[in-house]
């Protein structure tokens, strides 16, 4: 019966005191109201664990301002250039190229063994593969003298060919000096060795120029340029005309080099030379047909190749009342 009524007081008080402590409840002992009290508060950490706690939170915010401070930079604290540097490493990379020009030289041609450069028939000189291809080109247009034609050079939808296109207009600028306006243009830019030494392609062994494109209908003229500069001036070049079909199909264009004939700024000059294969410096394609409008180019490659059906040496006659050097 003791028992009973023990256990009864004991339920009654663990219901009723929230809070119980030895004054307001006699009959349990002080490590019973320790017990009741503590489950019902929150845990209280202990002395020596609260600084550490304390101590970790400090490292960690100290560590985050520590990468903020990192991650903000001041503008005083710019980085140092070093112009000596700069120059010393572009001098070590031309001497680099230097040697290597030297060391392909010894070996044949463009560092290939000479037998093999003989037995070649044909090659290609450029294709387009990527963005660092498109760097190796210019675009030009009519906006140099105030006109309003626009080119634009990119990859195709494949990145396997190169895409020219534009808008060509023949309105001449208002500048009062051009009456004619209207051309649109892609050149190839000059190849440099080291130290910036002008390079330049030998075609001697070919006879024919290979080209695969797709365009819009649109006669294009594909010019060549030597490197003559001692007796030849920028404007003076070999040009051709190049037919687009125009629809979606590709169209191998093969003209022979014995076809080009010598122009000076655009106009076909009376005495005509032939031209020299082996001092090849540049070529370019250029619209100018007096159409306004869109226009479009998509060019696969352009290459050389010898092609034993042609044996035709040079298209245009001379005569002595034309060209006096050539029967001195």
């Amino acid at each position: 019966m003791a028992l009973v009524h023990k256990l009864l007081n004991g339920t009654y008080i663990l219901r009723k005191c929230l809070k119980p402590s030895v004054a307001s409840c006699p009959f349990l002992g002080t490590r019973s109201a320790d017990y009741c009290s503590s489950s019902l508060e929150k845990p209280a950490a202990a002395p020596g664990k609260a600084s550490s706690q304390r101590k970790t939170e400090g490292n960690l915010e100290g560590h985050h301002q520590r990468e903020v401070a990192l991650d903000i930079t001041s503008p005083e604290d710019k980085p140092e250039v070093s112009f000596d540097k700069a120059i010393k490493e572009e001098i070590k990379d031309h001497f680099r190229r230097l040697k290597n020009d030297i060391v392909n030289h010894w070996i044949g041609p463009e560092g290939r063994p000479l037998h093999e450069v003989l037995m070649e028939q044909a090659k290609v000189v450029w294709q387009f593969r990527g963005k660092e291809d498109l760097d190796k080109w210019i675009v030009t247009s009519d906006k140099a003298i105030g006109g309003r034609s626009e080119v634009f050079l990119k990859m195709g939808k494949s990145n396997r060919s190169a895409l020219l296109y534009g808008t060509l207009s023949s309105e001449a600028p208002q500048d009062g000096e051009s009456d004619r306006s209207g051309y649109c243009a892609m050149i190839s830019k000059i190849p440099r060795g080291p130290f910036e030494r002008k390079r330049f392609y030998d075609w001697s062994q070919f006879n024919t120029l290979y080209l695969r494109v797709r365009g819009d209908g649109r006669p294009w003229m594909v010019n060549i340029r030597e490197d003559m500069d001692i007796i030849q001036r920028k404007d003076q070049m070999y040009s051709y005309f190049m037919f687009t079909r125009g629809g979606p199909y590709w169209q191998e264009v093969k003209i022979p080099f014995s076809k080009f004939f010598f122009s000076n700024r655009g106009r076909i000059r009376d005495a005509q030379y032939q031209l020299l294969l082996d001092k090849i410096s540049s070529i370019g394609f250029t619209l100018a047909d007096k159409v306004d409008g869109p226009f479009f180019l998509e060019i696969d490659f352009i290459g050389v190749f010898t092609d034993p059906a042609h044996t035709e040496e040079f298209a245009y006659e001379n005569s002595p009342e034309l060209s006096p050097r050539l029967f001195k």
